[in-house]
């Protein structure tokens, strides 16, 4: 009888042990996209020929992610510059050695439910995964 729960104990921690790690990966992948995101608008929008990231690249950037999994409306973008002028404006775009600094997040959903059976609390639905990125704008008028 022992050997049959000493068997049933370890292929339980044994199929935790393999199996636990890969919706971490999910949030892994998440967290790596959402930050290359980050990076290439802000490497597009602080280029010599925009100095700004519109409504319009913020669209494309949702379209490209929900290629990846993610629900589009879900996505959250907060632009902001040094100067506080507005970074969206393509009609005024910013000068250059102005700061454009772009967030984006994302909610966990319910990723780390399956960590309730081990007695760990998960965060929220509502919490949210971020990425930051700041660049110079190197636009010229």
């Amino acid at each position: 009888m022992k050997q049959i729960l000493i068997f049933v104990l370890f292929a339980a921690l044994l199929c935790w042990l393999m199996f636990s790690p890969i919706y971490k990966h999910v949030l892994i992948v998440r967290q790596a996209v959402l930050q290359q995101e980050v990076d290439y608008l802000l490497e597009i929008g602080a280029s010599g020929g925009y100095g700004y990231i519109s409504s319009a690249m913020q669209e494309q950037s949702r379209q490209r992610l929900a290629r990846f999994g993610m629900r589009p409306e879900d996505i959250s973008y907060e632009l902001a510059s040094t100067n506080g002028q507005s970074a969206s404006n393509p009609y005024d775009p910013l000068p250059r050695g102005t700061g454009i600094s772009l967030t984006m997040s994302y909610p966990y959903e319910h990723i780390f439910e399956i960590d309730r059976l081990i007695g760990l609390t998960p965060p929220l639905p509502s919490d949210r995964m971020k990425a930051f990125g700041m660049k110079m704008s190197e636009y010229v008028p």
